[in-house]
């Protein structure tokens, strides 16, 4: 699959003029709870050739491409991303995060992370994964009987506020790291583990009695972080640094002085 990743990258470049400066797993397989069936969900950023910016008109500025053998590949103009990155936008954050990647080039990875340390928005990112777990609660596990891998959906949301809430930094992108730094019980913890090895053993989990366990947690969670979510301070974008790189990236890929 992951030569097939590699000629779709190259396949998108020629087909859209462009360059790819990083292309990473995101989803399940990058969060390490994938099943055998799941999608490979691949995700980059690309840059265009400087005239491609030089246009009153507005152009669009993400590349998505059909759902094929597994393969759902998408990305974002970098300029788009960059925009995103001033505002700490938790998916992307997650891409730069992500331990599984098909293609890192021009040093554009590493720049962003670098400033990471200076301009992560905890609240903003808070805010982000309290309202994807309380999202997913309400719709799928407030029942008697629950989706029961849709706890995977909300637990890791809220086990990425946890890890805001003490280190103030951008969580990881692998579950596994948000739980052992979480420290759960032993029967919170024995839960999580059975609910791992089912879906990573290709088990659907389709519906089933609720587990009070992970209820009381996520429960007790979401009312903490929903007091906590807006209390930090914001950090201010460096917005001449994002620019810079940006200039740097176009004059890097094209040659451009």
């Amino acid at each position: 699959m992951k030569m097939s990743i590699s000629e779709q990258l190259s396949n998108i470049e020629t087909a859209h003029g462009v360059r790819i400066l990083y292309a990473v797993e995101s989803g399940s397989r990058a969060w390490g709870f994938a099943s055998r069936n799941s999608d490979y969900d691949v995700r980059f950023i690309y840059i265009h050739q400087p005239d491609w910016y030089l246009s009153i008109r507005e152009r669009r500025d993400v590349i998505e491409c059909p759902i094929s053998n597994d393969l759902d590949i998408s990305g974002w103009d970098l300029r788009k991303a960059l925009g995103l990155f001033s505002k700490s936008n938790p998916p992307l954050l997650e891409w730069l995060g992500s331990p599984i990647i098909y293609k890192d080039a021009f040093g554009l990875a590493n720049k962003l992370r670098e400033m990471l340390t200076t301009s992560f928005q905890p609240q903003r990112s808070m805010y982000h994964y309290l309202h994807m777990a309380r999202g997913n609660y309400r719709e799928y596990l407030k029942g008697e009987v629950v989706r029961l891998k849709k706890y995977l959906y909300v637990l890791r949301p809220i086990l990425a506020c946890l890890w805001i809430e003490k280190h103030g930094t951008m969580p990881p992108t692998e579950f596994s790291k948000l739980v052992r730094d979480a420290r759960p019980s032993v029967t919170l913890s024995a839960a999580i583990d059975d609910l791992l090895q089912q879906k990573m053993s290709g088990n659907e989990l389709d519906t089933a009695p609720k587990i009070p366990v992970l209820n009381e947690f996520i429960e007790q969670m979401l009312d903490h972080y929903s007091l906590l979510s807006g209390k930090r301070p914001t950090p201010v974008a460096d917005y001449d640094a994002l620019d810079h790189l940006f200039r740097e990236m176009l004059q890097s890929v094209w040659g451009i002085r």
